[in-house]
């Protein structure tokens, strides 16, 4: 019954909005003066659709998956390390991903806060600012277009830091300092038994010859530690130096005087020259006044050697140690003085002068592998056995990895990777 009366209702409505299309198409044209009323058009484009239909929400992104958090390994604790899978709407899909952010607590089910956040495309993040044997809750969100637009969290999980006590990445170093330390132990046991061979090095040759001329003329032995301090590792080498040619001048009952520019590498010297003396079984010949400060300002003391060159003539100058721009002077006064010179510095830029005005010159190592050779200790004769054959195994290895690379082959390189 309802129906019927609706669709009678609905009839009746089309016929009278058909009766009133007429009429006033007739009224128009019986009246043509009466203007059409037209609609406003700009009211209508004015109009905005948001006014009409509500704004749809924004798209939310795809949150990461297979989220994990882990130890940092081989270090000493305080990072975790987290990773995940990107998500869906990161690159790909729809594309929404902006940025992720970080979100940590020390409970699963506290409160948590940003710590961190990465550029889309990014699938791991560290954490350094943990504690040791401290649990953290991770989660991770997906951020759109701005930072209200973000994915659902997911499940958090649990990563705590831990120290080891091992590096393994450090592995091929310890291996190397095996090789080298048992290296030293076999040559030390095989320098105690014979003679090992130590190829000629001049200058250390003539300093022998430098003590013997000087006591032929009677002329004193002038011997100059360089202005290094005693934790110089050249000064402690010119030290070691120093005793072996004080044992010979004691031997040859030849002046040996030695100018100091630091107090404390004086105390040092003067020890050293004593102890060469007593090894040679004549410690009455020496002379506490032989080893002398001059003073701590590096020209003065250049003034003062040189003064001592001038006033006692001796017949041997030995510059051994750490030297800068008073070589030249050093060598050129000893030089016109008429003095037999040997020289040793690892300053590569004072190396040209002492090669220029003296007669023999230690280059680098040789400075370092003098005592050695001159004293024929069985432990310096192993240590320097050790460093030649631990030289030659670089230059292999280095050899190798330059044939390696050039055939792109990675492994090798891994190998000697400490970080």
């Amino acid at each position: 019954m309802h129906k019927q009366t609706f669709v009678f209702l609905g009839l009746c409505a089309f016929l009278l909005m058909i009766s009133w299309a007429g009429d006033s198409a007739s009224a128009q044209e019986s009246n043509p003066d009466v203007p059409v009323t037209e609609v406003d058009s700009v009211s209508v484009d004015s109009l905005n659709l948001s006014d009409i239909v509500p704004a749809l929400p924004a798209p939310i992104p795809e949150p990461p998956r297979q989220l994990k958090a882990k130890d940092v390994p081989n270090d000493g604790g305080g990072a975790i390390q987290l990773t995940w899978e990107k998500s869906q709407d990161d690159g790909e899909g729809r594309n929404l991903v902006h940025k992720y952010i970080i979100l940590r607590s020390t409970s699963a089910s506290g409160s948590y806060e940003e710590i961190g956040e990465v550029s889309a495309g990014t699938t791991e993040y560290t954490d350094h600012n943990v504690e040791n044997q401290k649990s953290y809750f991770y989660k991770v969100q997906a951020v759109g277009a701005t930072d209200e637009i973000r994915s659902r969290l997911a499940t958090p999980v649990e990563g705590m830091a831990k120290p080891q006590w091992f590096n393994s990445l450090l592995l091929n170093i310890l291996l190397g300092v095996i090789i080298f330390s048992g290296l030293v132990l076999w040559y030390t046991a095989q320098a105690q038994r014979r003679e090992l061979f130590v190829r000629r090095i001049p200058g250390l040759s003539a300093v022998g010859e430098a003590i013997g001329r000087a006591t032929e003329m009677g002329r004193p032995v002038l011997y100059v530690p360089g202005i290094g301090v005693i934790s110089n590792i050249q000064t402690l080498a010119s030290l070691a130096i120093m005793g072996e040619v004080a044992k010979i001048t004691a031997e040859y009952d030849t002046k040996l005087i030695v100018p100091c520019r630091d107090p404390i590498v004086m105390t040092a010297a003067d020890e050293t020259v004593r102890e060469g003396y007593l090894d040679a079984g004549r410690l009455d010949a020496y002379s506490p006044e032989n080893v002398r400060f001059l003073t701590e300002e590096q020209f003065a003391y250049v003034a003062g050697v040189n003064g001592i060159m001038l006033r006692e003539h001796p017949a041997a100058n030995l510059y051994l140690g750490e030297f800068y721009a008073e070589s030249l002077i050093l060598a050129e006064t000893g030089f016109s003085a008429g003095a037999i010179q040997v020289a040793g510095t690892a300053m590569v830029a004072q190396i040209p002068f002492f090669i220029a005005a003296c007669d023999y010159t230690l280059i680098g190592e040789e400075l370092f592998a003098a005592s050695a050779y001159l004293s024929r200790d069985p432990r310096l004769i192993a240590s320097l056995k050790s460093s030649d054959i631990g030289k030659a195994i670089f230059v292999v290895l280095m050899l190798l990895g330059v044939l390696m690379s050039t055939m792109n082959v990675e492994w090798y390189r891994a190998l000697f990777a400490v970080n």
